[in-house]
Order: structure tokens, then C-alpha cells, then sequence
């Protein structure tokens, strides 16, 4: 239980007073009305008498009274009826509520911090006002009267007959068959005669004469002169007196407004009232302060108790109003202090000179009288120890004694006589000599079955025994076990087993047996009455949580099941507090069911008590949780929530906009667009892809979409990337960098997406759904900013909002809204979060089963589709910081900056169009498209560039372009290459031309990556658009191919905020096989050309048509080829075929064979020479095919130069020996590519088309084969995967190893054999077959000619070894018949690419096939000691037949 502020005992002692009657004349109570009181009601506050009383008991034994309190009451002859009884006790608890400010306990159990209120000042209420109106009873005289005052006023005509009459009265009331009520202890009651004097009106001498009358017809000691109204009623001039009755006289005139300001809220039907007022109420409640003591001031006017809500509202009215009188008058208002002292004075003299030596001589007679009677010994002192030494007679179960509860004793029967008596002692505090006379009073009830008495004497003796001095004897609990059974089962008594309960648990809790008192609180809670069940079950919750291990779950249960009593109680604001203190407990535990019901319970209380705010944070937490309600149930929760929720925003309609609860914001999910939706495709043009919401975050493309806008802004910068450049962010979301206030261009629409979630089973609609922000004017250009606006909904001109009309998210979906603001004005925006209405869907399931709040008509809410205004904010946490040492040690967060967009000035807008683009390609193939440029901004754009990764993918063209047909009529197919017509009959050599690389962006040492757009006049006007073609070559390698372009474009006039814009296009290709080719060079044997040059070399081409029939290719007709070099060129073919044209079906070789001769032009240009194998020549230095081949070249271009730049500073250290090494190397390096150009016939639907494309491959040296594509990747797609598996297992474990080198590692210093052995090319000039006669001559010599070529720009020593190495048998058997005749060794030197003849003998012995290619060669360069010094490569074998004749 509860913390009480009296001791048990305390409690106990008042509780059980000695009661005295008041019997006023009519002129007595007129003067005490001059202070608003009634005779009673005066004396009240003075009946606790100050000081220790004595009396003698039976013994002579001096016995001390302390702290005796008497009550002194209003005769009144009609006992209370029930239901006034229960009205007086429901208004007492309503009255009593929390203190405001109280600070609650603290209780920590487990993991339980709980805040409970420490005392419950409404149950010791409830109890004192419960005990006080207990009707008095014949099985016990606790409640009867003991004495009675007559009080009669000095100022009457004849006072002495008017107390005969009130004597008479008295003696009328108490014997007369006429009058049953009140009850009174014994016939002879003390009466006790009061003059009451008016000292501000009476005569005093009148008064004094008066009273020495009464003394010598009463006695000294049964009157009393009480003078009072000292003070004239003359209110502000004197001192402020206290007002000691207050306190009284509010427990028992319930008239406080507080209980009933809400009643017009929480009484709206008929059907509601029993929720209210329990058991029926009377609208006209007297307030019983006449001396008409026929009328109780609990009687009602009308005994069946029933009542509707007009006259109940009739009853609260009378209520206020009388509330408003009570309140406004003060009492005591004629009071002096010293009449104060006057009336305390009269009751300590009544106590001590009347009441108690009456009380003294009473219980004297009834002891006389019980022993005579009983014939026992002087004494029930002396007594006691025989009635209870005896033998005892076994006490009988209850179960065993049959029902005589109605059995009644006649007054003068010597058992009531001893309950009399024990009474009587108990009320003095004799607690012993009362033990002893229940004891002896409770043996003889049970002897007769007298149930009612017995339990009475039982429950009397239990609290005798607990209060005697020094506690003799524990406690008997079972006394009052037995006394609460057998009054409630038998006697069918619950008024007083309440009694028993009470006193029973207050004294168990003062013993700190918590859980007997829980026990026995509880199992007095019945349907009868829900106030007293709602009180000991709160007060059972708080023993378990006062136990020594507090049992918090089941203070938390009995909390909600006494919550629930006050509710049915009609206790709102007690069972909101008891569901809330509960909560505490289920909070945050996981039983989401229960805390479901808390808090609706919570949430309608609050709401009849108009509570509205904790109503609506209830309902609230109820839609926020993860309900696992159904529903059906959700449904009647969120419609209760709107409803109070609309309630909340009438009260204030003008207040700030309230957060809603639902749907859930995931706000880190929330994206934010910036620019115009992208356009959809229109037959042949498509749109640049660009940037859209629908598009999913990939971070390694965001990153390369960064890196090619530094590439390009830092190609614009001259190689340096500026300091406040800011990488464009179209769509801000989670992953992307929302450090950096994000740049906005004015009338460019702003989209933020939002993701909601909506939890509940039941679908919600949100309407008029629009985002909330704030917004700075600011003139960038200028100096002053404007004033922020705050929610400019109504502001328009500044930013325009686009609202969604009606957006559904049906149950547990999750779905984004797109939302839109127009900026019409620079500044700095700051988007808040979202507004919008909440509601619930039209004809959604209705609720049967939910019976619905006072007030809240859940079915109308379905119909009318109720909704609220209110806003959610979007707070978006930035990335957690992880840089610094203190950032790692403590929990950190930068800023998120998405929402703040800052709005710049007009930027030029481009939007691209791709016309005829295509999506899928052969390797190699190349297709014309055209590029739409269009400028849809009000300001002209220039500088437009675009760079990708993939340059090699795509041209506009160079300088060039401008000569290359649009629809050429020399082409069968409208050919994107520049042809020209050819003579059919010529031989097939080459048709030479040159090009600069500078013509198309190759080699100026800009990145060929950016590639400038030719604009005309390099400006794009507004609304102006432009369309260019763009030649496509399909990758080199099969499969799907993203390919993404960034085009780059700037405004005319400079801003401050943003310098270039971005649009991005991602191309996908999807390309499948064609030609793979593989090509040689070697050096040619025949060292003489048609102009004389000893350098020429041969060019071996190996194409292959890989093309898989599924593409639907026929075949492939390759149409010429081309090479490009500074150094060397074509010649002509040397093919074999008589064949013009060259055709590939699938799966189909072709070898071709072509001379290469070195050019003679400068430097600075490329040599162009086309071999036709058809009637049409390409102009392979024209666009595109030029443009393509530029581009293969320009990552290898781009790789050189970053080389040559690395090692410049090497170089200068050791020059000349890096000079010799270049040399060296040099001669086997050859600079030529080779262009295949090819077409395609291609059947589809029926039709045939046919396609174009060229192959390229770079010879760079002697001897070593190259291919169209790198060969690992040729290889697999030749073979297939499984054979190219295959293959991979066969190579050597280590050629999977690479180890990387830094990139300034100096040249090697020794070149390999490989190099070293082509510096001198060597020739062998001799007849085929040589014809001899043997058998004229044996020595056949034959002359032959050894040429020499120095292939390399330096000085060569050369020297020529003609011996034979005999190293193995078998050069033995074909050398051994042949010699060379003369000197076996030549030492030359030859110039840089001189040719030297040099004239040598061989000699036959027999005929035969001999192989004159045995000369070894040896070279080294002139200035070298003996460094380097190789055998060079030998020509290929020198056949010559000697034929005898």
C-alpha cells in the first residue's frame, strides 16, 4: 500500500471515536449561522483534545487517554441510503487528485526506473470519508451515541423550558418505536446542557444569570456557558482570522468545481451516464445544515436510483452554483481567536467533566452487571485468566456453522452487555480490558451461531490485540480472515468485510507483510462496486512494488486492471493516471499488444478530459509502433487519431502546423533532382540519357563520370583544375558527396523525391501533398541580401511549388512522391520537409467490434473520409566523420546539404538528340549518325566540347569533314567514306595521299580524350539548334559496350557561382564478330627497288572472317587495303589470285601479300597508300577513315610522349651510350599500320543491306606478328572459351606473373641479339642452275655476288666469315662438296644504309642441289670497341643446281 500520512495507529484511534448528538433550538443555530456553520460543524476543528486525559478502570487501576478525539454530531433520524453513500465517496476520490508540481518517487527495480506517486491521499479520503458515513448497526455500538449535547441560545425569552423540550426531544427519539435511527450506547445517555451566548448582541448579565441557574439545576458539570461572535462582522478593517473549518467541511460538502468542468465533454448520450455516475445520483442534494434532522443530507428524493443525463446535468449545475456560494462566503467571520480558545475550552471540559467520567461510570455498571450476572468473581480481570485456561471448545470452521446471521439478541442479553462494555473500552484506548471482553463476547456468539456478531467481536478483537501497549500477543490475522469471510459470504455484508479489509491491510503493511495485504485487497474486488475495487487494487499494485524484491510487472498489471475500475468508476482523470504509471513498465519491452492498449486507453481518457496533446501523443506512439494489431483495429486507431488530431487543430487553427506521425520518412533516402525531366525518344532521335530519378546509383560510373569532367575542365584550364571547382551532382542522394552546397539554375525545377513508408495494414491517403521551405534573396552580383522568407507557400513569385492532388500508399508499402519547386528568383533555398493532409480511404473496413470512445463516432469517419492538416520535416544526418584522431574517438557527423540548394543566375540549357544511332554494330563497322544540338535556355552557349573514354569510338570529323559526301553517287550503298571511282583495268597499286595528324587532334598534346564540337560560329543562339554527323566505329571487341559521352558547355558571360555545365549521354552498343587479321613484316631479299633503294620489305595480311552466321552476315568482300606511316607505304600487291575481288564467308582465311617501300616525303605528315580490290577507291586520308586510324594511334602517341618526357633527364647523364642503343634498335623497328577496309552483306528481312567498316594494325617490328585486337582476347574469341581454357593450362605457370617497375626505369642497356642482328641486310646473287662439264674439267667455279646492306643511320664494321662450321654431322654432309674459293675473311665498313657489292667464288666437285647461303655476317657499330658485336640474320637459303653436260 501506499504511504499513508497517519500511523496505522493513528488511523485506527480516529476512526473509532466516541460519538455525541447535538440538539440545537432553532435561536442557537441562527447564531451560529453568523459564520456559515452549523453547531457541529462550529466545534469541529477543536474536538481533538491537546492534552493527556485520566480515567480509573473496574480496577481502580489509573488507565491514561493521549490524543482522544470525540465527534460531535447533528441528530438525524433517517439512516443514509447506499447510493448516496456511493455519491458522496465517488465525489470525495474525484475531488481528490495529485498534487500539481508532486515530484513522484523514484523506485529502481531491476531495470526499472519508475516514477510513482509516493502517497494516495484520494484512498485515505475515500477511507475516512467511508469509515465516517458508516451506518450504525445492532451487532455492534461502535457508531452509537454516547452522550448529547442541548444547546439552547442565552437570548431566548425562556431557556430553561427550551432545553426541557430539547430534553424532551431527546428522550422521544432515543425511546420511541417511532424513531429507529440513530442508534444510542444505553438508555441513560448523558445529556449535556450549552448555553450558547451572542457576546456581540446578548445581554451578558442575562447570560451569567441564566447559567447559575442551570448549574443548580445540572450541575456544575453537566452545563456549560459558551460565549462566541465576539467580533462584528465588519470584513477588511480587522486582522485576517484563520479559517480552521475549511479543511472539514470540504470532505464532506462535495462541491468542487474541479470534479465537473468537464461534464458538458464527457456526457453526450444516454447510454454513456452509468460510465460516469455509478449507481444513480439525486439532482437535488440537500445540503443538510437546517435542524431538520428527519432529512439526511445523503437521503434521495428518489429510491429507485435511477436517473438520465438531464438531471444529471441539472445535478452539476446546483453543484457549481452551490460551489460558487460556498466559496465566495468564509466561516467564522464573528470568530475571535479568543473565541476560538472558548470553544476548545468547552470541549475539553465537556471531555473531561462530562463524556469521560460518564463513560468511566458506565463501564463500572456494565461490569457490575456481568458479574453478578455470570456469578464470576469481582472482576473481569481476575476472570479473564479462567475463561481462557479452561478447556477450550474447538472453534468450528464457518463452512461448518449453519447460516444464522439473522439471529438478533435482545438489548439487555449479557453477551450484547459485554460487546457494550469492550466497546466502550475500545473507544477510551482500554485495549487490553477490550481484548478480553471480544474474546469472551466472540466464544459465546459462535456457541449461539450469532454469525454477524461473531465476526464483528473477531475483527474488533484482531485490532485490540494489534494496538495493546507493548504487543503481548502478535497480531491474529486469521481472526480477521475469518471476520471478512464470514461478513461477506454469510452475512452477504461487503460494507463492512470493507471494514475488515481496511483496517486488516493498513495494520499487515505496517508490518511489512506487503504480500498478505496485496492478497487481501484483491480478493475484495467484486463487480458490485468498480470505485472500491479500482482503489484496493491500486492499492495492491503499490504493496507489490513496496515489497522487499518489488514485483514490478504485477504493480504494473493491478495498475491497468485499476485504471480500468476508475474508468468504469466514472474516475477519468484517476484511471489515466494509473494507465499511465503502468505504462512505464511496458514501455520499450517488446509487448506491443499491451502497450497498444495502454495507450488507447490513455489517449480516449485524455481526450474526454480534453487533454488533447497526450491524447494525441498516445495515439500517436499507437501508429508509430510496429503494430501487430489487425486491420481492422489499426483502422479504428488511426480514425480515432485523426479525430482528436482534428480536435487538437480547431482549438488553435492559426498555431504552427504539427508533425505527423505517419506515413514514415526515410529521409536519408531522400533524392534531389536538379533540372528538367528528360524527354522521351521521337522515332529517329533520341535523347541524350543524361541524368533521371528512375535511374539506380552506381558509384564506380559516378566516379567516372567525375573524372571526365576534371579531364575536361582541366583541358579548359590549361592543364590545371581550379581551386573552387565543384564536380556536377544531378540527382543528390546517400552516396553521393552532400558536403558542398548543391548549385540550382533559376526557372530550372527542383525534384525532391521522398520515400514513405506506410506501416499499418490499412492504406493511407495523403492529399494536397507539397514540400515546405524557406527561402534567402540574394543578388550574387550584388551586396545586399534580402529578408528570408519563411514557408512561402503563398510566395509564388519567389519559388513555385507543384502540390500532388491525391497520393495513395496502401498497407505496408513503401513509395516515393516527386516533388517539385520552381525557382523564379536567386538566392539560397532550404527545403524543410513536407506538408500535406493525412487521411484514410473512403469505404475502408468499418469496425464492429471497437466500440467507440464518448465523442469520437468512428463510423461517421469512414464515410466522410476525416483527414488533418499537419507537416513531417526532413532531417537528414550527414556522414559520419573518420578523418582526424578526435573525429575516430568521439561520434561525429559533417553536414548534409542536399536540401540547401543554392539558386544561381540564367545558364545556357543544351539538349542533345542522336539521330540514327545505332545499337548494334560488327566490330569494326562504320556507321554515320547525326547530332542534334539544341540551346532550349534564353541565353546563347559556346565552348561545347565532349569527352569519353573511348574516343576511338566516335568522330565528327576533322578539318576535313567538310569535303566528305552526305549521299555520295559513286557509292552503291550511300557510303559513309569519301570514294572516288576507279579504272577497273588498272594493275593494283598504290594511289598515294597525305594528311596531318594535326588535322585531326592528333599529336598537338591535348588530351585526345576532349574533342571539340565544330559548332558554326562556335555559338549556340537560344532556341537555335544544329545538327552534325557523327561517324561510329564499332569496338574492336565483341559484346555489350557502355560507352559514356560528357558534353561540356559554358555561358557567354562569366558567373560567380557556376562556370560550365554537363550533359551526359551513355551509349550502349552491343557489337558481334567480324574480321580478325593478323599481319607481318619481313624484310624483302631483293635489295634493289624500281628506283634503286635497297630498303623494302614485305607485308603478309591474314584475314579472317570469325563472324558466327547468327548475325545474319553472307559474307565479307575486303575492299582495300591502306597504310599509314611517316616512313613507309605500301607498293602494290604481290597477291597470287588473279581474283580482283576478295571474299570471306564464315569461317573463311585469305592471305595477302603486299610490298612496302620507304616514303620520301617529310616528317610532319602521314603517307597515305590505298590498294583497291574493288572499282572504288577509298580516300583513306580523308574523314572518317583518317579519323579512326588517328585515334587507334593516339593512346600509343599519348604513350610515347609521356616516355620521352619521363627519361629526358636519364638521357642527358648517359647520352651517348643511349645513343647507340636507339641505333641499334632502329633497324628493327618499323612504323607502319595497316587499314583493312571491308563491306558486309548482310541479308535482313528479306532485304539486303550492306555494311562498312575498317580494321587496323600496327607494325612496329621486323619479324613479330600483330593483330586487329590484343591476342589474348583474339585467341579466345577464335577458339571459343573452353579451347582457349585449354590453352591457358598449357602456358607456363609464370607468364600469369607481372611485375611492375617503377615508371623511371632507365632504358635497358644492352639491346637484345634480336635488334643487334638486323643491322645488316644480305643478298646472294648467283645463276639458278649452272651447267658444267665434269668431264673435261673436275673444278666447277661459279661466280656469286654477296650484297651488303647497312640498314641502320650509323657506321657499320662488317665482317664476312666464309668457313664452314663444322659443328654437327650434318652440316658436314650438305657443305662438305662445296668451298668457297679466295680469302675465308672480309673486314668492311659501310655507311649509314650504304649497299656494297661484294664478288665471291664457289666451288662444285659434283652436281647437285647446293645451298649457297652459308656466309656468316658479322656487325658492329664503327665507334664501338667490341661491344655489341652479333651475327646478323641470314638471308633465306641460296639454292643453286649444278647440272653436268
Amino acid at each position: 500500500m501506499a504511504q499513508c500520512v497517519q500511523s496505522v495507529q493513528e488511523f485506527i484511534q480516529d476512526s473509532f471515536v466516541p460519538l455525541v448528538a447535538a440538539l440545537c433550538s432553532e435561536e442557537a443555530e441562527r447564531l451560529t449561522r453568523k459564520n456559515n456553520l452549523s453547531f457541529a460543524e462550529l466545534v469541529k476543528p477543536f474536538c481533538r483534545l491537546t492534552s493527556e486525559v485520566h480515567m480509573r478502570d473496574p480496577n481502580n487501576q489509573l488507565h491514561i487517554i493521549k490524543n482522544l478525539k470525540i465527534a460531535v454530531n447533528n441528530i438525524i433520524t433517517h439512516p443514509p441510503q447506499p447510493g448516496a453513500i456511493r455519491k458522496l465517496l465517488n465525489d470525495v476520490v474525484s475531488v481528490s487528485q495529485p498534487a500539481e508540481g508532486l515530484v513522484a518517487n523514484v523506485i529502481t527495480a531491476g531495470d526499472y526506473d519508475l516514477n510513482i506517486s509516493a502517497t494516495t491521499p484520494w484512498f485515505e479520503s475515500y477511507r475516512e470519508c467511508f469509515l465516517q458515513s458508516m451506518p450504525a448497526s445492532d451487532h455492534e455500538f461502535l457508531n452509537h451515541y454516547v452522550a448529547c449535547m442541548l444547546v439552547v441560545s442565552s437570548s431566548e425569552p425562556e431557556p430553561v423550558e427550551q432545553f426541557l423540550k430539547l430534553s424532551q426531544e431527546q428522550h422521544r427519539i432515543q425511546h420511541s418505536s417511532e424513531y429507529l435511527y440513530p442508534k444510542w450506547f444505553i438508555p441513560n445517555t448523558l445529556k449535556y446542557y450549552v448555553l450558547l451566548h451572542d457576546v456581540s448582541t446578548g445581554e451578558e448579565q442575562r447570560a451569567d444569570s441564566i447559567y447559575e441557574e442551570m448549574k443548580q439545576r445540572y450541575g456544575t458539570q453537566g452545563c456549560y456557558l459558551l460565549k462566541i461572535n465576539s467580533r462584528v462582522s465588519n470584513r477588511g478593517t480587522d486582522e485576517q482570522i484563520p479559517d480552521p473549518w475549511s479543511q472539514y467541511l470540504q470532505k464532506n460538502t462535495i462541491q468542487n468545481q474541479d470534479c465537473y468542468e468537464d461534464c458538458p465533454y464527457t456526457v453526450i448520450s444516454n447510454k454513456s451516464t452509468d460510465h460516469l455516475i455509478s449507481d444513480g445520483l439525486d439532482s437535488e442534494i440537500k445540503d443538510g445544515l437546517s435542524n431538520n434532522f428527519k432529512t439526511h443530507p445523503l437521503q434521495l428524493d428518489h429510491p429507485s436510483g435511477s436517473l438520465d443525463s438531464t438531471d444529471y446535468m441539472k445535478a452539476t449545475a446546483s453543484l457549481q452554483d452551490s460551489k460558487k456560494s460556498n466559496s465566495g462566503t468564509p466561516h467564522g467571520a464573528c470568530l475571535t481567536l479568543t473565541d476560538h480558545d472558548r470553544i476548545r475550552q468547552f470541549i475539553q471540559e465537556f471531555t473531561f467533566r462530562g463524556l469521560l467520567p460518564h463513560i468511566e461510570k458506565t463501564i463500572r455498571q456494565l461490569n457490575d452487571q456481568l458479574i453478578s450476572r455470570k456469578g464470576l468473581s469481582r472482576s473481569l480481570f481476575s476472570a479473564t485468566k479462567k475463561w481462557f485456561s479452561g478447556s477450550k471448545v474447538p472453534e468450528k470452521s464457518i463452512n461448518e456453522l449453519k447460516n444464522t446471521s439473522g439471529l438478533l439478541y435482545p438489548p439487555e442479553a449479557p453477551e450484547l452487555q459485554i460487546r457494550k462494555m469492550a466497546d466502550l473500552c475500545f473507544l477510551v484506548q482500554h485495549y487490553e480490558l477490550a481484548y478480553s471482553c471480544y474474546h469472551t463476547a466472540k466464544k459465546d456468539f459462535l456457541n449461539d451461531q450469532a454469525m454477524l456478531y461473531a465476526a464483528g467481536a473477531l475483527e474488533m478483537a484482531a485490532v485490540s490485540a494489534f494496538l495493546q501497549p507493548g504487543a503481548p500477543r502478535p497480531y491474529p490475522a486469521h481472526y480477521m480472515e475469518t471476520a471478512i469471510q464470514t461478513y461477506r459470504d454469510i452475512c452477504k455484508n461487503m460494507v463492512l468485510a470493507e471494514r475488515c479489509v481496511l483496517l486488516s491491510a493498513e495494520i499487515l503493511k505496517s508490518q511489512s507483510k506487503y504480500s498478505e495485504a496485496a492478497a487481501l485487497l484483491i480478493r475484495l474486488t467484486s463487480e458490485d462496486s468498480d470505485l472500491r475495487s479500482a482503489l484496493l487494487l491500486e492499492q495492491a499494485a503499490h504493496c507489490f512494488i513496496n515489497m522487499k524484491s518489488p514485483m514490478v510487472r504485477k504493480f504494473a498489471f493491478h495498475m491497468i486492471l485499476a485504471g480500468h475500475r476508475f474508468s468504469k468508476a466514472g474516475q477519468k482523470k484517476h484511471a489515466l493516471r494509473c494507465y499511465c504509471q503502468a505504462m512505464q513498465v511496458y514501455k520499450g519491452k517488446g509487448w506491443s499488444l499491451a502497450e497498444d492498449h495502454i495507450n488507447f486507453t490513455i489517449g480516449r481518457q485524455s481526450f474526454t478530459l480534453r487533454q488533447l496533446d497526450n491524447a494525441v501523443s498516445a495515439f500517436r506512439h499507437i501508429l508509430i509502433n510496429d503494430s501487430k494489431q489487425s486491420p481492422a483495429q489499426q483502422g479504428a486507431f488511426l480514425r480515432e487519431y485523426l479525430y482528436v488530431y482534428k480536435n487538437v487543430t480547431q482549438l488553435s487553427p492559426d498555431g504552427p502546423l504539427p508533425q505527423l506521425p505517419l506515413p514514415y520518412i526515410n529521409s536519408s533516402a531522400t533524392r534531389v533532382f536538379f533540372g528538367h525531366d528528360r524527354r522521351p525518344a521521337e522515332g529517329e532521335k533520341q535523347a541524350a540519357t543524361h541524368v533521371s530519378l528512375d535511374q539506380e546509383y552506381d558509384s564506380e560510373s559516378s566516379q567516372q563520370w567525375k573524372e571526365l569532367e576534371e579531364q575536361i575542365v582541366s583541358v579548359v584550364n590549361k592543364g590545371i583544375i581550379p581551386s573552387n571547382f565543384q564536380p556536377t551532382q544531378f540527382c543528390l542522394n546517400r552516396y553521393s558527396d552532400n558536403s558542398r552546397f548543391p548549385l540550382a539554375v533559376i526557372e530550372e525545377p527542383i525534384t525532391v523525391e521522398v520515400s514513405f513508408r506506410n506501416p499499418l495494414k490499412v492504406p493511407l491517403l495523403l492529399t494536397d501533398l507539397s514540400l515546405l521551405w524557406k527561402f534567402q534573396p540574394k543578388d550574387f552580383n550584388a551586396k545586399r541580401d534580402g529578408e528570408a522568407k519563411e514557408l512561402g507557400m503563398c510566395d509564388g513569385d519567389m519559388i513555385g511549388t507543384e502540390a500532388i492532388a491525391e497520393f495513395l500508399i496502401n498497407s505496408e508499402e513503401t513509395k516515393v512522391a516527386r516533388l517539385k519547386l520552381f525557382p523564379h528568383q536567386t538566392g539560397e533555398l532550404h527545403i524543410l520537409g513536407v506538408v500535406y493532409n493525412l487521411g484514410t480511404v473512403q469505404g475502408a473496413v468499418t469496425l464492429d467490434g471497437i466500440d467507440p470512445s464518448i465523442g469520437l463516432q468512428t463510423g461517421k469517419l469512414v464515410s466522410n473520409g476525416l483527414s488533418v492538416r499537419g507537416r513531417q520535416d526532413l532531417e537528414i544526418q550527414g556522414p559520419r566523420l573518420n578523418n582526424t584522431k578526435e573525429e575516430k574517438t568521439s561520434i561525429k557527423y559533417g553536414p548534409d546539404r542536399r536540401l540547401d540548394p543554392i539558386i544561381t543566375e540564367e545558364m545556357p540549357l543544351l539538349e542533345v538528340f542522336f539521330i540514327n544511332f545505332p545499337t548494334g554494330l560488327l566490330c569494326g563497322e562504320i556507321r554515320k549518325a547525326y547530332v542534334e544540338f539544341v540551346n532550349v535556355s534564353k541565353c546563347p552557349l559556346t565552348a561545347l566540347k565532349v569527352v569519353s573514354k573511348h574516343p576511338e569510338f566516335f568522330t565528327f570529323g576533322g578539318n576535313t569533314a567538310v569535303l566528305t559526301p552526305l549521299s555520295p553517287s559513286a557509292s552503291e550503298n550511300c557510303s559513309a567514306y569519301k570514294t572516288v571511282v576507279t579504272d577497273p583495268t588498272s594493275v593494283r597499286t598504290a594511289l598515294l595521299s597525305s594528311a596531318s595528324s594535326v588535322d585531326f587532334g592528333v599529336g598537338t598534346g591535348g588530351q585526345p580524350e576532349v574533342i571539340h564540337v565544330p559548332l558554326p560560329d562556335a555559338v549556340l543562339l537560344p532556341g537555335a539548334s544544329v545538327q552534325l554527323p557523327m561517324w561510329l566505329r564499332g569496338p574492336d571487341e565483341e559484346g555489350v559496350h557502355e560507352i559514356n559521352f560528357l558534353f561540356y558547355y559554358e555561358s557567354i558571360k562569366r558567373h560567380s557561382k557556376m562556370c560550365h555545365r554537363v550533359l551526359r549521354h551513355t551509349a550502349v552498343i552491343c557489337t558481334s564478330r567480324s574480321l580478325h587479321i593478323r599481319a607481318t613484316v619481313c624484310r624483302s631479299n631483293a635489295l634493289e627497288d624500281e628506283e634503286g633503294r635497297g630498303d623494302n620489305m614485305l607485308v603478309f595480311v591474314d584475314v579472317e572472317n570469325i563472324n558466327t552466321s547468327e548475325t545474319g552476315v553472307k559474307e565479307f568482300h575486303i575492299v582495300q587495303v591502306s597504310s599509314n606511316s611517316k616512313h613507309w607505304k605500301l607498293q602494290k600487291s604481290v597477291n597470287i589470285s588473279e581474283d580482283k575481288d576478295t571474299k570471306l564467308a564464315s569461317r573463311e582465311r585469305a592471305k595477302l601479300c603486299f610490298k612496302a617501300v620507304r616514303c620520301k616525303n617529310s616528317e610532319e605528315n602521314y603517307t597515305f597508300a590505298d590498294i583497291v580490290f574493288g572499282n572504288e577507291q577509298i580516300i583513306s586520308s580523308a574523314s572518317p577513315c583518317a579519323d579512326f586510324f588517328f585515334q587507334s594511334l593516339s593512346s600509343e602517341f599519348k604513350r610515347t610522349h609521356v616516355q620521352s618526357h619521363t627519361h629526358a633527364s636519364q638521357r642527358a647523364v648517359k647520352q651517348s651510350f643511349d645513343e647507340t642503343v636507339r641505333l641499334i634498335q632502329r633497324c628493327s623497328e618499323v612504323d607502319l599500320n595497316i587499314v583493312v577496309l571491308w563491306k558486309a552483306y548482310v541479308v535482313e528481312d528479306n532485304k539486303q543491306l550492306i555494311l562498312e567498316g575498317q580494321h587496323h594494325v600496327a607494325l612496329n617490328t621486323v619479324g613479330k606478328e600483330a593483330f586487329s585486337f590484343p591476342q589474348k582476347q583474339g585467341f579466345k574469341k577464335i577458339l571459343g572459351n573452353s579451347d582457349w581454357e585449354d590453352l591457358e593450362q598449357e602456358l607456363p605457370e609464370t607468364a600469369l606473373l607481372k611485375f611492375f617497375r617503377p615508371e623511371n626505369t632507365p632504358v635497358p642497356a644492352r639491346p637484345t641479339p634480336e635488334q643487334l642482328s638486323n643491322l645488316i641486310k644480305t643478298s646472294l646473287h648467283y645463276p639458278e642452275s649452272f651447267n658444267h662439264s665434269f668431264h673435261q674439267k673436275s673444278l666447277c667455279l661459279v661466280p656469286v655476288t654477296l650484297l651488303l646492306y647497312n640498314c641502320s643511320q650509323a657506321v657499320v664494321d662488317v665482317m664476312i666469315d666464309l668457313r664452314h662450321k663444322t659443328t654437327s654431322p650434318e652440316a658436314l654432309e650438305i657443305h662438305g662438296s662445296f668451298t668457297w674459293l679466295g680469302q675465308t675473311q672480309y673486314k668492311l665498313q659501310l655507311k649509314s644504309q650504304e649497299v656494297y657489292s661484294l664478288q665471291l667464288k664457289a666451288c662444285f666437285v659434283h652436281t647437285g642441289v647446293y645451298n649457297l647461303g652459308t656466309p656468316r655476317v658479322f656487325a658492329k657499330l664503327a665507334d664501338q670497341v667490341t661491344l655489341f658485336e652479333t651475327s646478323q640474320q641470314n638471308s633465306m637459303p641460296a639454292l643453286i643446281i649444278i647440272n653436268n653436260i
